[in-house]
């Protein structure tokens, strides 16, 4: 297993996984992603914030991270901290448990960068997966309601459950 950084050409791969996990999504929740923004993930890439677990040469998971995440986390976001976006597991690896591989790799990754925080979130009411990141060692810290402001479709009209590790 490896973690690295995405590269251009894994754009059509990357957006592949975001409608498998779209699918998966309406499956088992009420709520579900409403696409991304291709310039958004093309900037990532160029920025080293798209990552890719590799699996015997397969992608097996991809996440995005960002060092500001202010329309979500608003005065606690001061700099200190990694943020994890948009996890999605290749269906052909489901169960695998990336969650703690990606968790430990983040933390590993916010102090070489001398940030406190390794911070994530969900939707407000999305149960399994707040329970799952609780047993991922996240702490659960509050259920808000986000900022509009530069954030992909899915974020209107919603809560989120917001978690995070102290380095």
């Amino acid at each position: 297993m490896e973690i690295t950084t995405s590269t251009p050409a894994d754009i059509g791969l990357i957006f592949g996984l975001y409608d498998a996990a779209i699918e998966f999504q309406k499956q088992v929740f009420n709520k579900h992603w409403k696409g991304f923004d291709t310039g958004l993930v093309e900037r990532e890439i160029a920025e080293n914030r798209q990552w890719k677990i590799m699996v015997e040469g397969q992608v097996a998971c991809i996440f995005a991270i960002t060092f500001e995440d202010k329309s979500i986390w608003k005065e606690k976001d001061q700099g200190d901290a990694i943020y994890i976006h948009r996890i999605v597991t290749n269906p052909e690896f489901r169960g695998r448990r990336f969650v703690p591989v990606i968790t430990e790799w983040a933390k590993e990754y916010a102090k070489s960068q001398g940030l406190s925080f390794v911070r994530m979130d969900t939707w407000g009411d999305n149960q399994k997966l707040i329970d799952y990141y609780q047993s991922c060692g996240f702490k659960f810290l509050e259920i808000i309601t986000p900022e509009q402001v530069g954030l992909p479709k899915h974020y209107n009209g919603i809560t989120l459950s917001l978690f995070e590790i102290k380095i």
